[in-house]
């Protein structure tokens, strides 16, 4: 079969995810014939994506959280603003997406959390050449899960996500929820549950015990905190990744405390040889620290990403806060105990998802 990938380009985990799902898919004999990643002004597409998926990759404009240099937090209000003023730019995303599955006429289209993506689907539903069967995956997927319970104030505080999930996956087939442990589906809302899609550089990799805290930074408005506990505490090493820009490969602040332009090996290597992990609770990170047993310590940037640690909370990861407190996470080490069932849901992935894609 051939497909067409579409990529939420905001955060790492839907590039990994793509990644791990295009290795399933040629394993299996079949073909990715194109990646379209929805991406802001101010992301680039990370190079290891490019060199590793194995297809042509073509970027759109796509709506985004609006963070600026010194924001830890996306201005909600300002992003929506922002994004609906841009109705031609939007537009002409969309009749890229719209032209791409004309002209490749792909079997199914993988949708990864990208909006266009949804909204395309749900504009040119009456077009009869935009038929082609749409799948979505992402772990966002399980809030539209009736067996996932949440409580009142989490119903209010989630509720932008799960219009965004609605969204993206208008008219699906068939939506995969990415989730930290087995759980019923909903066949009437067509949600399936199903294990994280960690690379394959993750099995091959394998975890030490080591004395540095492993860190990753969505937005460089941390750093600042960060540096201060290092000044207070410069007996413990730091090795910390962030996605700025014109940053160098590696900044070395002083002997104990280096900063790294994220790349995917060296971040996967980092881990796994670290003691413990401080995230912005990115979802496929969290998977990954889960999977080397490490205890975490997860400052949320935005709404998703403040989902993503309650429900990695829920499953024994690690703890949640408002902002690098590593004094936490150094205290709650020795209480991490983890879920070995986690590493067993894991190895069902490919099993799961050729099943319920091919």
């Amino acid at each position: 079969m051939r497909f067409l990938f579409t990529v939420q380009g905001e955060g790492r985990g839907h590039y990994t995810q793509a990644l791990s799902l295009a290795a399933i898919l040629r394993k299996h004999g079949h073909e990715v014939v194109a990646v379209l990643v929805g991406k802001s002004d101010t992301r680039q597409i990370p190079p290891f994506f490019t060199e590793k998926i194995g297809a042509p990759v073509t970027a759109f404009n796509s709506p985004n959280f609006t963070s600026f240099y010194k924001q830890k937090r996306p201005n909600i209000l300002l992003s929506i603003v922002t994004n609906f003023s841009r109705p031609f730019i939007f537009r002409k995303s969309l009749l890229l997406l719209r032209r791409q599955i004309e002209e490749l006429r792909p079997d199914k289209v993988i949708n990864f959390y990208e909006m266009i993506t949804g909204m395309a689907y749900g504009i040119y539903r009456f077009d009869k050449k935009l038929g082609v069967e749409m799948i979505c995956v992402a772990h966002q997927y399980i809030l539209l899960n009736p067996n996932y319970r949440t409580n009142a104030e989490q119903d209010v505080k989630y509720y932008f996500l799960r219009m965004l999930s609605r969204i993206t996956s208008n008219r699906a087939s068939r939506i995969l929820a990415l989730s930290f442990r087995e759980m019923p589906g909903s066949p009437e809302k067509k949600i399936v549950t199903v294990p994280p899609l960690l690379r394959p550089e993750v099995f091959r990799t394998e975890p030490a015990e080591g004395n540095y805290i492993h860190g990753y930074m969505v937005n460089a408005g941390y750093f600042d905190e960060i540096a201060r506990w290092h000044d207070s505490h410069p007996e413990v090493p730091l090795r910390f990744f962030w996605d700025k820009i014109d940053a160098e490969e590696e900044v070395h602040i002083d002997s104990r405390f280096t900063l790294c332009r994220l790349n995917d090996e060296k971040f996967l290597q980092s881990m796994a040889g670290s003691m413990a992990y401080a995230s912005t609770s990115g979802f496929e990170s969290l998977c990954e620290a889960l999977y080397y047993r490490k205890p975490i310590l997860m400052i949320p940037v935005h709404v998703e990403q403040e989902f993503n640690a309650h429900d990695a909370v829920l499953s024994g990861a690690g703890i949640a806060g408002r902002r690098f407190d590593l004094d936490r996470l150094i205290d709650f080490i020795p209480r991490y105990r983890p879920d070995e069932r986690f590493r067993d849901w894991v190895h069902q992935a490919e099993e799961r998802f050729v099943r319920e894609i091919c």
